[in-house]
Parts: structure tokens; C-alpha cells; sequence
């Protein structure tokens, strides 16, 4: 699974690296050493005016699709939820069976994101030696060439009934999950599963709200990105989701 991750890539960098055409400065995030649920994180989106009755959006929805870098809750919510607190549960989507589940199914078809990150955490459970008991000890994994991570994910739209008007920016909550898969290199012997992130190659037909087929969709989903991932041990002071800061990578002792 996925519980936390790193995300201080600048938006100036992720629209460039994503080429996005369509980001608000007003909407920019502090960057984040320790990414919770429920946290507001960057994702990467393509919409088309008017989309899913978006009050935000405008238009008749057949123009072309833009390339959005948008600040998402992370914690899908689906349309159909009548408590938004739901999402907590709903941070991590198996690629094996999104397409099928309802909470993801029409996400998975029509409202697919990608989420930057520099790396993500994950425990392993060690015996301390001295007192005899289990302590869970958290790695930082990440690619070895320090590039980005494009992580797979699916979003969704939630409207708020407590506020009248669709064209209040309140109404809408817009959640996004994580696609999980089998584990490769260094996470493999951490956890049995992890984020899936995707090559540039598919970035194109992974955010096209136009593909819905959902066997071509998951064809895309086949294999991790390639490249080495690299883990290291780091402190139990990321088990705490109010630390924060660069410190939280420095390498600790297992």
C-alpha cells in the first residue's frame, strides 16, 4: 500500500515536467516531506469544460481536454458518498481491481490523474535486539536517479448537499486515490505492494478522459515504471504525520 510519500517538487518543475498548460498560482502547495491522508497533494489532470457538471469548469464539454495541475484531497470520495469521511478509507485503489470496484469504476474509465512524487515510505517490523520486542521501522524508497515518481491515480468529483448553489467554489470536493501493484527492488522485501507509477510514454493515454475502455485502460497498467528504487532506514519521527521537513530523509540507523 501507500500511507505516505514525499512530494517538494515546485509547481514551476511539474508543469514542466508534465506539461501542464493550466495551473493557478493561488492553488500552490508548500512542499511536503510527509504526505498524509486526507493531506491537499498535486495531481496531474486533463478535464473538459464543463465536466461532470464541474460548476468550475465552463463550456459544453466538447471542447479539447487541457492538461490541469490541480490541488486534490487525497482520500477518494465517491459521487454517491454521503459522508465525505470516507475517503480516509479509500487512499490506495488495487490496479487489479479498480476497474471493478464501485468506489473506483468510474474513476478508473473516465477520471484518471497522475500524482507527483519524490518517493514514498513504508515499515518494516524488526525485533530490537536489547528488549526482545517488535518496533516498525520505516524506509524512505525512491528512485535511484532521483527522478520524479508519476504515481497512478484516479479522482473524483463529490458535491457537497449542504451547500445550495453549484456555483459555489464550497460545493465541490474534488479526492483522489492511489493505484497500488506487486512489489519490485527495494520495496519488495518492505511490503508486498506499492505505489504503481507509470513511464512518460503511457503519461498521454492514462490522462485522456476520451479512452474509457477499461481492458485498454488497464493494458497501460501492465508493468511499473522501470528504473532502480533505492531504500533507505530513516527516523520514526515520520510516524508522526504533524513532523515535517527535509530531516525526515536523513538516513537513520536500522
Amino acid at each position: 500500500m501507500c500511507g505516505r510519500y514525499v512530494s517538494t517538487r515546485s509547481p514551476e518543475d511539474l508543469t514542466r515536467l508534465f506539461h501542464v498548460t493550466d495551473w493557478r498560482p493561488e492553488e500552490a502547495l508548500a512542499p511536503s516531506w510527509n504526505v498524509a491522508p486526507t493531506d491537499e497533494v498535486y495531481a496531474v489532470l486533463e478535464r473538459t469544460p464543463r465536466e461532470d457538471g464541474d460548476a468550475t469548469a465552463s463550456g459544453d464539454g466538447t471542447a479539447p481536454a487541457h492538461r490541469e495541475l490541480r490541488p486534490l484531497r487525497w482520500g477518494l470520495v465517491p459521487s454517491w458518498a454521503d459522508d465525505p469521511k470516507i475517503g480516509a478509507r479509500l487512499i490506495n485503489a488495487r490496479m487489479e481491481t479498480a476497474h471493478e470496484k464501485p468506489a473506483f469504476r468510474r474513476a478508473f474509465t473516465r477520471h484518471r490523474c497522475l500524482l507527483p512524487a519524490d518517493g514514498f515510505y513504508e515499515w518494516q517490523s524488526l525485533e530490537d535486539r536489547a528488549t526482545g520486542k517488535t518496533r516498525k521501522q520505516p524506509y524512505f524508497i525512491h528512485p535511484a536517479d532521483e527522478q520524479v515518481m508519476a504515481l497512478a491515480g484516479l479522482y473524483a468529483y463529490w458535491r457537497d448537499p449542504r451547500v445550495k448553489r453549484d456555483d459555489d467554489p464550497d460545493a465541490w470536493l474534488m479526492t483522489c486515490t492511489i493505484l497500488t501493484t506487486e512489489t519490485t527492488d527495494a520495496a519488495g522485501r518492505l511490503h508486498p505492494r506499492m505505489p504503481l507509477a507509470l513511464t512518460p510514454d503511457h503519461y498521454d493515454a492514462w490522462l485522456d478522459p476520451r479512452h474509457q475502455n477499461a481492458d485498454d485502460v488497464r493494458a497501460l497498467l501492465t508493468q511499473p515504471a522501470g528504473g532502480h528504487l533505492d531504500a533507505r532506514p530513516v527516523s520514526p519521527a515520520v510516524n508522526n504525520v504533524r513532523n515535517n521537513g527535509p530531516q525526515l530523509l536523513d538516513e537513520a540507523a536500522a
